[in-house]
């Protein structure tokens, strides 16, 4: 499996203040990465960023709106300044909805809030970093996606139409980034604690919560180049076994599996 040194390369996390970002953040410092941290917090932004110079690493905070594109334009900016051209991406800011309620139910502007921060926010933040890893043929992108993203549930109608049309975006990307050597993944940390899933009501009786430093394991591998070979598919990460993943990579590569597409009904439906 193709994996590398991280010493002296540069990762951009968004919502990196707090939860998993916070904990891929540290994780990557650790590894000897240069951390760009962007969030909407000053004050979680900057813990997390003293915690990752503890561990010898160069880093800056900035506080951005990962919805607005200036914002987000400005923050790449002062990231690549400051530490250098993005490695990796990460896009872990997130926001679920506030109540298991069906659509008709909703609250509008907080429906169109999360799809705005899951789909438009890494939108932007792609938009900004992919010309540059496309102009020097290197780079990678992780996308904190979930499972939500592959089933229905009629009570978390924008989490999981955000991230299907997330898995959407990075499957129709796949292919041109190829030709420029990124290599794009979507990686479902499974349930694991965070502020964000303790609001969730379906997870206030869970018991075995996912763990979030194998989540950290996981995204660090895909920095080093561990699961290039499944390049714009999902890997779940709280599920999957990840060394059968690896070693089936041309299989499913050639069943092209692991991607959102919509399935014929019979063999002759004319959607295919």
């Amino acid at each position: 499996m193709p994996t590398g040194s991280l010493t002296g390369q540069v990762a951009l996390i968004s919502g990196g203040g707090r939860g998993i970002g916070r904990e891929i953040a540290i994780g990557l410092a650790a590894e000897g990465m240069a951390v760009g941290l962007v969030g909407r917090t000053h004050e979680t932004l900057t813990d997390t960023l003293k915690e990752c110079v503890r561990h010898g690493a160069r880093g800056v905070a900035v506080t951005a709106d990962v919805c607005r594109p200036g914002s987000v334009r400005e923050a790449v900016r002062l990231v690549e300044r400051d530490l250098g051209p993005i490695d990796l991406l990460v896009n872990n800011a997130g926001l679920v909805d506030r109540a298991e309620v069906p659509l008709w139910e909703t609250d509008p502007n907080q429906w169109w809030q999360v799809i705005e921060t899951n789909l438009r926010g890494p939108y932007n933040l792609l938009r900004c970093v992919l010309p540059g890893m496309v102009a020097r043929r290197r780079g990678r992108v992780v996308n904190l996606n979930s499972g939500f993203a592959l089933r229905p549930d009629g009570h978390y109608t924008a989490y999981a139409t955000s991230k299907g049309a997330l898995l959407q975006l990075s499957d129709n990307m796949a292919d041109s980034l190829a030709e420029h050597d990124v290599v794009v993944l979507d990686v479902s940390p499974g349930a694991v604690a965070t502020d964000m899933t303790a609001g969730m009501p379906m997870f206030r009786d869970m018991k075995a919560w996912g763990s979030i430093p194998y989540m950290v394991a996981v995204t660090v591998d895909a920095a080093r180049g561990r699961f290039d070979a499944l390049h714009g598919r999902f890997i779940h990460a709280g599920r999957d076994d990840l060394e059968e993943l690896v070693a089936r990579a041309d299989a499913i590569r050639a069943a092209d599996a692991r991607t959102l597409r919509l399935r014929p009904y019979k063999d002759d439906d004319p959607m295919v």
